[in-house]
């Protein structure tokens, strides 16, 4: 059975963010993809120049709309722009938490450096949104945002943030260290058995324009499957290494481009 996932995002016309590059993820994993939007967005790969968020209850109405049809396998929760968007969200998926798999990418900042989410909505974020989720992926400067926190400068940081993160209510949190300061990639994951460590090598590249859309909604995409959530971050990590490694085959832009999500077909 084609599982159906949901991705509540933000829109990216450049195509290698938010709602596009989710829709690519699903397909490339083998799933149907559907999409909520909370916000458009105006950018390309050098940056975002304007955002205009959906109102709130227009998103929550999609979300319904969808759930009254549509068998809805797992949800992937990205751009959520603002507090009220964040609390009419958590509020529509807590129904769900126990369910089906929730997978939140706490959206903050661009690839380009320009903000995402409005600074008021991180306690909406942190204290709503994150106890419905079964996994919750943050980067570190994200990590360090959500817990008002230094920046994590060590494997052993990373691991502490991420079981507080944990406790805040979310049943699985990783902590991804693409900004740690070493020669490679590690992510950990922090889940009800303990603390898991997944390796990956750093590749010289400036197109990572939407990888941690990317790396969320393979996880979704895996968690559908069945797999735990330990198992979804690996085939998720190893797919997105792939579609990385294979930017080079694309043309776009002249900023930070996409990756390849076709990368196994094209």
């Amino acid at each position: 059975m084609i599982r159906n996932i949901l991705s509540i995002a933000g829109s990216d016309p450049s195509g290698g963010a938010g709602i596009q590059a989710d829709l690519k993820t699903f397909s490339a994993r083998g799933t149907y993809g559907m999409a909520v939007l909370t916000a458009l967005t105006a950018q390309n790969t050098q940056g975002v120049t304007g955002v205009h968020p959906v109102p709130a209850e227009f998103v929550a109405e999609q979300i319904r709309t969808i759930f009254a049809d549509v068998r809805v396998d797992a949800v992937k929760i990205g751009m959520i722009a603002n507090t009220e968007i964040a609390e009419t969200v958590a509020d529509v998926l807590k129904p769900y938490r126990d369910s089906l798999p929730i997978v939140l990418d706490p959206v903050m900042i661009a690839k380009g450096g320009s903000p995402l989410l409005a600074s008021e909505a991180m306690d909406a974020v942190t204290y709503r949104l994150m106890p419905v989720a079964t996994v919750v992926t943050p980067n570190l400067p994200e990590t360090a945002a959500l817990l008002g926190e230094p920046l994590a400068t060590t494997r052993q940081i990373m691991a502490d943030q991420a079981e507080r993160l944990r406790k805040i209510g979310p049943k699985a949190v990783l902590v991804k260290g693409g900004h740690l300061e070493s020669s490679d990639s590690p992510d950990v994951l922090a889940d009800a058995s303990g603390i898991h460590w997944f390796e990956g090598n750093r590749v010289a590249t400036k197109n990572t324009h939407g990888t941690g859309c990317t790396l969320s909604s393979a996880i979704a995409a895996e968690l559908a499957k069945g797999a735990s959530p330990a198992e979804a971050v690996a085939i998720a990590k190893a797919y997105l290494s792939g579609a990385i490694a294979a930017a080079g085959m694309l043309t776009v832009g002249t900023g930070h481009g996409p990756v390849q999500h076709f990368h196994e077909w094209w």
